[in-house]
């Protein structure tokens, strides 16, 4: 059967953290900042090794990888748009529209990931030659993926080319809910997990970030997968509320169980009916802060997860 969440995740400690302005071009969700380019790291840091050690604290089998100083990587926080691991030991590598962040894809992480969780990589399906051609697909924040109904859901922007989706489905066995999403100013999101998240009861959605022609489809698809369907409204969407997860854990008290995992942002603007609802279909929610990480990326705390299914 397959699994929806993974119990296992790695994440990249960032060595030189701060605003991309390569990347702010399409993400509308990064914000440059007052604090000095050593303040920003500092806290970004702080942010960081509070949410490995909460992850932790909540049971979640956590690899953490040193990034590199040389050269400078800004975005290294962000693994899951360069690489995804299934249970059926593949492992894409997938390619990314801003080339500074490229040389975030390191033969080395994937080594070390494989040693500490015990894993053997069976396949490796490598998209990058794409970049070539100028076309992209940046991992689990293009693709926010059904497991169970082997569906990938993704939005169209610069970050997300249908060719390159069509290829991963025909490799990966997955089918294609493709649509169009766009902020309040009618410009494309950049990537597909901002607007929603999909974990084992549920599906949390932006439902009016999608465009009017492609709503009711992409809904009553969600839907159809028998998962309880929860709207969020633009401004849960804007505080990152789209960019959740939710992991598999071990408790001695509960056994196998599970955690919805988001950040402190988003739960304070999470409206409280929607937050009862998400919470009622998992074990336990944990709200992170990372408002530096937050406001200088424009990514939020599923874009630091890269899940490893054992």
């Amino acid at each position: 059967m397959n699994q929806q969440c993974a119990d296992a995740v790695f994440l990249v400690r960032p060595a030189a953290f701060g605003f991309n302005a390569e990347t702010a071009a399409s993400n509308r969700l990064q914000r440059p900042d007052t604090l000095s380019p050593v303040e920003s790291r500092r806290r970004a840091l702080a942010e960081f090794d509070g949410m490995v050690a909460a992850l932790r604290g909540e049971g979640v089998n956590v690899c953490v990888v040193d990034d590199t100083s040389e050269p400078v990587k800004p975005d290294a926080l962000f693994p899951n748009n360069w690489v995804s691991w299934h249970a059926d030991g593949t492992v894409v590598l997938y390619p990314m529209q801003a080339a500074n962040r490229r040389p975030e894809r390191r033969r080395a992480i994937l080594d070390e990931v494989a040693a500490a969780s015990g894993l053997r990589i069976a396949r490796t399906l490598d998209l990058t030659a794409h970049e070539r051609e100028g076309r992209y697909l940046e991992g689990t924040g293009s693709l926010v993926l059904d497991h169970i109904g082997r569906v990938a859901y993704a939005c169209r922007s610069l970050r997300t080319d249908e060719r390159v989706l069509a290829e991963w489905c025909a490799a990966m066995g997955y089918v294609a809910e493709v649509f169009d999403a766009v902020d309040r100013d009618g410009v494309p999101l950049y990537h597909t997990n901002v607007l929603m998240g999909i974990g084992r009861h549920f599906a949390a959605i932006g439902a009016d970030c999608v465009v009017e022609h492609d709503r009711e489809r992409v809904l009553a698809r969600l839907a159809k997968s028998g998962r309880e369907l929860i709207r969020l409204s633009r401004e849960e969407i804007e505080a990152f509320a789209g960019n959740l997860l939710e992991l598999g854990t071990w408790d001695e008290a509960l056994g196998d169980s599970s955690v919805l995992v988001l950040s402190a942002t988003a739960r304070a603007r999470l409206a409280p009916e929607r937050h009862a609802r998400l919470a009622a279909c998992t074990d336990s929610v944990l709200a992170v802060p990372v408002p530096t990480i937050e406001r200088l990326g424009g990514g939020s705390v599923r874009c630091m997860l890269c899940e490893v299914f054992r």
